[in-house]
């Protein structure tokens, strides 16, 4: 879905024409060990998914530069096995296709570095490109005045459609205008 000549939506990315950059966030990777962690038994698939949709997107959009907008590990004050091992694993991935990485960092990253570093990655605050700026959104940033697309993550948002007893959530974007700028928050 086109927002703009510019700015397209696809999948759970957005992608920058002009500059052939493909944004995601929230992926949260590391999450299924914390819940087997506190006692939740569920198949370790999301790595394996993440790969298959980021791959997809990636055929679709032939970006240069993909940008993780926050969030990209999911415990905040340790880092765990899976974590270090699916994030390595996802770098990895990206790197082997040549496209470059760049990672924004997310109330969830506090002690990312360690795992970037395996890689000689860091994390950026925020990211402007051109007329678009991009944060996680978790705290007040400064945009620049000549910004006019504003772009987040830290929402999670998601509509759920109820029919009866049954009901189906979604994960969506959310489009709108916020302090006279457009504003398009990204899905997890």
């Amino acid at each position: 879905m086109r927002l703009s000549r510019e700015v397209e939506l696809i999948g759970k990315g957005l992608f920058l024409k002009a500059e052939k950059t493909l944004i995601i966030g929230d992926l949260h990777l590391g999450y299924e060990e914390m819940l087997i962690n506190k006692g939740v038994l569920v198949p370790k698939a999301q790595l394996k998914e993440t790969l298959q949709d980021l791959e997809e997107l990636v055929k679709k959009t032939k970006p240069l530069q993909i940008v993780i907008n926050g969030d990209l590990k999911h415990e905040f004050g340790r880092v765990l096995g899976q974590e270090w091992k699916d994030t390595l694993a996802l770098v990895d991935w990206i790197k082997k296709q040549g496209i470059k990485l760049i990672v924004i960092k997310g109330t969830h990253d506090p002690i990312l570095k360690p795992i970037l570093n395996k890689r000689s990655l860091e994390t950026i605050d925020s990211l402007q490109l051109g007329k678009i700026f991009i944060f996680h959104g978790d705290k007040e940033t400064k945009i620049p005045s000549v910004v006019e697309v504003v772009t987040i993550g830290h929402e999670h948002p998601a509509i759920t459609l109820r029919e009866g007893r049954k009901t189906e959530k979604f994960k969506c974007f959310l489009h709108g205008q916020w302090k006279r700028k457009e504003l398009i928050v990204l899905p997890a």
